[in-house]
């Protein structure tokens, strides 16, 4: 019994070592596997990704008018818009992935900024695990925003398109 609980331990880190390293090989954040009574999820932690919306100016820089450190960091900080996963036209990634806005490099993309999109129509692909998921417009309307670049790694729940 002894050497079962061994065998188990040493398969169990080496497991755990080869989906770190598939985390790092990938840029996945999080994997998780389960067979018969074994379950291993790896996780790790990043920084959130900036989010640039296309289309839309730059807030200016504020000058600091006060004295102290305190006070020219907070002036010296951008005001946070609003968050566009509120948005009630945001389509967010049901998956895991790198996204895409055209079907192959070089190739037009799915839509641009002020693009018409019918309800089903293709608005990027996201590959994950080397299978390109076609994500469709939720519903008809005007892309407004595009919230990703080509190529950008997406999580779950990440806004990628406005549509009104």
């Amino acid at each position: 019994m002894a050497k079962e609980t061994k065998d188990r331990d040493a398969l169990d880190k080496g497991l755990i070592r080869d989906l770190a390293q598939l985390l790092n090989e990938t840029g996945l954040t999080e994997i998780e596997i389960e067979k018969d009574d074994l379950k291993v999820r790896v996780a790790r932690h990043v920084a959130a990704p900036a989010v640039y919306a296309l289309g839309v100016p730059a807030a200016a820089p504020v000058a600091p008018t006060g004295t102290g450190a305190a006070h020219s960091a907070l002036a010296s900080a951008p005001a946070a818009g609003p968050d566009p996963a509120n948005h009630p036209g945001c389509v967010k990634s049901p998956m895991v992935g790198t996204a895409y806005r055209a079907p192959e490099p070089g190739a037009a993309n799915f839509i641009d900024i002020g693009t018409r999109v019918t309800q089903g129509q293709t608005l990027l692909i996201i590959e994950a695990m080397k299978t390109m998921n076609h994500i469709p417009a939720p519903r008809s309307g005007v892309v407004k925003e595009i919230l990703i670049e080509n190529g950008q790694p997406v999580e779950f729940g990440e806004p990628l398109v406005i549509i009104e």
